[in-house]
């Protein structure tokens, strides 16, 4: 079963396989499965063609996949032309949302490069 060009994997239950869709989390899976009346353990093979076209249907009523991204894309873009505080962080490339920074954070900014400075070493990001 493919969904905006995705391929819902066969062998996990539906409402875990639905979370390949981007923008499609775990409880949008569950609240799509319920309304339409379709178990949420059942797999793709066991649907019906008539199941997988009511679930097209009313997961491509959504703001999904490459139009979500894009949103969120413009947002950040807003906010660094702004020049607002969370825009900065995000051009940064630093947390934007209060984490602490002085250490946990190698996630956002990558891992530890040592440098070798003039007598003793120093740790940079790039």
């Amino acid at each position: 079963m493919r969904i905006l060009g995705i391929t819902i994997p066969e062998k996990r239950h539906l409402e875990y396989a639905l979370t390949v869709i981007y923008g499609v989390g775990l409880s949008r899976a569950q609240s799509i499965l319920d309304e339409l009346k379709i178990d949420r353990y059942a797999t793709v093979p066991d649907l019906s063609e008539g199941d997988e076209a009511r679930i097209r249907e009313l997961v491509e009523s959504f703001t999904l996949e490459g139009d979500l991204r894009r949103g969120v894309a413009q947002n950040i873009k807003r906010l660094k032309d702004i020049g607002s505080y969370r825009g900065g962080r995000h051009s940064r490339m630093l947390p934007s949302r209060g984490q602490r920074t002085k250490t946990n954070n190698r996630t956002r900014r990558g891992n530890k490069r040592t440098t070798m400075g003039s007598g003793r070493v120093t740790v940079s990001k790039t």
